[in-house]
């Protein structure tokens, strides 16, 4: 009797691969507004070498956490588009992390009126599409923050 052995892994084999296609870049102008939080984001994209402007001011300058840098140039790594596109953009309201949040959001929105046909179904399935509709709870008359109360005592 001879027994055969299989290997089970969480590797995909090398053939069964998949490699994103470097495909050509639209040379077309593309523009949205992305929320999230009390942050808007106005974003215009122009066929350019890569460069971010975001109110005036070089990414890295403006958002100075790489956390935030890398979520805000998430949607062109999943296309494959680095470097492809300038970008200029407008923030206000919020902080932070809720204008990374509305800047990416409007420059998925923008790759996607771009070129619909090809970057919808990648953008969709990563969920850069949709927006993040959670907004901070609004405090309630007799306690201290939104849920937080006093101490209860029984006696």
């Amino acid at each position: 009797m001879t027994e055969e052995v299989q290997n089970y892994s969480t590797e995909t084999p090398a053939e069964a691969e998949t490699v994103v296609a470097e495909r050509p870049v639209v040379s077309v102008p593309g523009a949205a507004v992305g929320r999230r939080k009390q942050a808007i984001a106005r974003v215009r994209l122009i066929p350019g070498e890569g460069s971010f402007t975001v109110n005036g001011r070089a990414l890295e300058e403006y958002f100075p956490n790489k956390l935030h840098q890398q979520l805000i140039t998430d949607p062109f790594t999943l296309l494959g588009l680095t470097g492809a596109y300038d970008v200029i953009a407008r923030i206000d309201g919020g902080g932070p992390s809720g204008q990374a949040g509305a800047l990416r959001l409007a420059i998925a929105r923008s790759l996607n009126e771009i070129d619909r046909d090809n970057n919808r179904a990648a953008l969709k399935k990563a969920g850069f599409l949709t927006r993040d509709a959670r907004v901070i709870e609004r405090k309630k008359a007799g306690l201290k923050k939104a849920r937080k109360a006093s101490q209860f005592s029984k006696r």
